[in-house]
Formats: C-alpha cells, structure tokens, sequence
C-alpha cells in the first residue's frame, strides 16, 4: 500500500505520540536511538504499525507497509 505524503506524516506522528506517552515498541529499537519520532518512522519502515487508515471512503486495516 502506498501512502501520500500526508497520510505518512499523520501515521508516524501518530505513533510518535504513542511513543513519547509510553506505549511499548513493537520493534528493538536501535542502538542509542531514543527520539519518539525517529522509532516511529523506524516501525513505519518496518511495516509493524497496526492502525486502520481511511482513504478514498474505504478502510485499509492492518500494518501499515
């Protein structure tokens, strides 16, 4: 699934915020990297984030790839 730029930004700061709050990994993080931003744009990378994105009157559950 390809995301535009907007909604990429909306899925990591999403998850960054997640981050900065507490909520745990779903990946090991890299060595000495602690910014909440850059483990979030890591796991979208990875294809871990488990969110449910709306685009185009459809939803698109599952990780985002």
């Amino acid at each position: 699934m390809h995301y535009t730029r907007f909604e990429k930004a909306r899925i990591i700061g999403a998850r960054a915020l997640q981050i900065s709050m507490g909520a745990p990994l779903l990946i090991k993080p890299p060595k000495g990297c602690i910014d909440p931003v850059e483990l979030a744009i890591f796991e979208f990378n990875k294809g871990v984030i488990p969110i449910t994105v709306r685009k185009r009157g459809k939803f698109i559950k599952g990780p985002v790839v």
